[in-house]
């Protein structure tokens, strides 16, 4: 992995914070252990770091509070929710401040090491080649570089979480076509349509979030728009979409 990559936990629970610690560091990460969201918000104000890991349900300061405090100072930081079995509803609001994903307890350890490093591969802190082109699309009136994830008109910018950036990639790849749910949800959240229990039906409504998202971040130009295809997906409809390299 080269260099050690910072992480912050965020979690209360004893016993779980200094497995996590343990299973992290085996995994060549640095931790920074805080048992409460005030001193995780504390902690992260001072040092920088590469992926936040927080629980929901803290002392102080909740992980969702949190979460909306780190995104207000850096929008393209992942973030990871630990979350018990019975709140995941709760978690919608915590896509809404910006969560990328969420696992649920009791976890497997290995998940969540996968998780994490998927994770940090999607937004370039992992394997990152400085000498690969950077793919911009055009917009109508926005720009959007999928390498910096960032989405531009004139001066105005907006940065974009990974899960952000990757709904609008596949969204521009399908421009003026149908883009189906279960191709969006197989290549961004791992699974198909045809996956009906309850964790793999919250990611299929997390999706409808992140499309909510998009559709606000893209208001200033009245020619785009995303449309609901009943029954299959959605559709970017915009003036003809260039891709430059």
């Amino acid at each position: 992995m080269g260099n050690q990559l910072r992480i912050l936990l965020c979690e209360d629970e004893e016993n779980i914070g200094n497995i996590l610690v343990e299973l992290l560091e085996k995994n060549n990460f640095e931790v920074d252990h805080c048992r409460d969201g005030q001193q995780g918000w504390e902690h992260f104000q001072q040092k920088e770091y590469d992926l936040c890991l927080l629980d929901v349900m803290m002392p102080q300061k909740d992980g969702m509070t949190l979460a909306r405090e780190i995104r207000g100072v850096n929008k393209a930081m992942p973030i990871i929710f630990l979350t018990a079995m019975g709140m995941r509803e709760n978690i919608l609001e915590g896509f809404h401040a910006g969560a990328d994903d969420y696992i649920t307890k009791p976890f497997n350890m290995e998940e969540l090491v996968l998780r994490i490093e998927a994770l940090l591969r999607r937004a370039g802190t992992l394997s990152r080649d400085m000498n690969e082109p950077q793919e911009v699309y055009q917009l109508g009136k926005y720009s959007f570089n999928t390498t910096t994830q960032q989405l531009c008109l004139g001066e105005h910018i907006i940065r974009l979480t990974t899960k952000e950036s990757e709904l609008l990639t596949l969204l521009c790849q399908f421009a003026n076509k149908t883009l189906e749910r279960s191709h969006a949800l197989r290549e961004i959240w791992g699974i198909t349509e045809t996956q009906v229990d309850p964790e793999h039906a919250f990611s299929q409504r997390s999706m409808d979030v992140y499309v909510t998202k998009l559709r606000r971040m893209l208001d200033l130009d009245p020619t785009i728009e995303i449309k609901n295809v009943h029954g299959k997906g959605y559709k970017l409809v915009v003036p003809p979409v260039r891709k430059r390299k």
